[in-house]
């Protein structure tokens, strides 16, 4: 898989999200290897969109259409400013991947100083986290080649997220997580609490 992020100030969150509608409906038909995207906008005007794709030649594909240029055009015009965009080959499926059904969406962003042993962190089996944190659906984790990453997850509810982040994880766990965010620098929440969605052939 592979996952492109686009972040940028956005003070027209209607109008970005009218783009993206019409994306969906008039663009995804011809985009081949598309597979779905998240979308939202923070409190303080941050849009972030996950993008996935199977791979990044199909992203590049999309990207070269004509009628993509020309949308990319106008919905640029929705940001404050340059948007960024990280393109990230290293992707990691958390529990289910996601859902469209969720309610609250938190992406965590920082740079990762080991990347090998993070990736194998967040790689790792977690039934112990389904067990203890019903209301996460899943996400994903994409790894862009300098150790900048993202990873997104979706949960039920905010009001259950928040509930679950209460609760003591287990020493074991704790001592791991500590370790693994003791070496992640530039580390950023992103709470998207009305996030929208689009997903191929739903």
């Amino acid at each position: 898989m592979f996952i492109q992020v686009i972040q940028g100030a956005c003070s027209d969150e209607e109008a970005l999200r009218r783009r993206f509608d019409e994306w969906r409906e008039d663009l995804a038909p011809g985009a081949d290897g598309w597979l779905g995207s998240t979308y939202g906008v923070t409190d303080d005007g941050e849009f972030v969109g996950v993008v996935r794709f199977d791979s990044r030649d199909a992203a590049q594909r999309n990207s070269e259409r004509p009628e993509q240029g020309a949308w990319w055009e106008r919905t640029s015009r929705c940001f404050d400013g340059e948007p960024d965009f990280h393109d990230c080959d290293d992707v990691v499926l958390m529990l289910d991947g996601g859902s469209d059904e969720a309610g609250f969406v938190q992406v965590i962003e920082g740079h990762a100083e080991d990347v090998g042993s993070y990736r194998e962190w967040v790689s790792q089996p977690m039934d112990r986290l389904r067990e203890m944190r019903p209301e996460i659906y899943g996400g994903t984790v994409a790894i862009d080649s300098d150790g900048w990453f993202a990873q997104t997850m979706a949960f039920r509810s905010e009001q259950e997220a928040r509930g679950g982040e209460s609760m003591e994880m287990p020493p074991e766990e704790q001592e791991e997580f500590e370790r693994q965010m003791s070496q992640v620098r530039d580390l950023r929440f992103l709470d998207l609490r009305n996030p929208w969605f689009a997903t191929n052939g739903g």
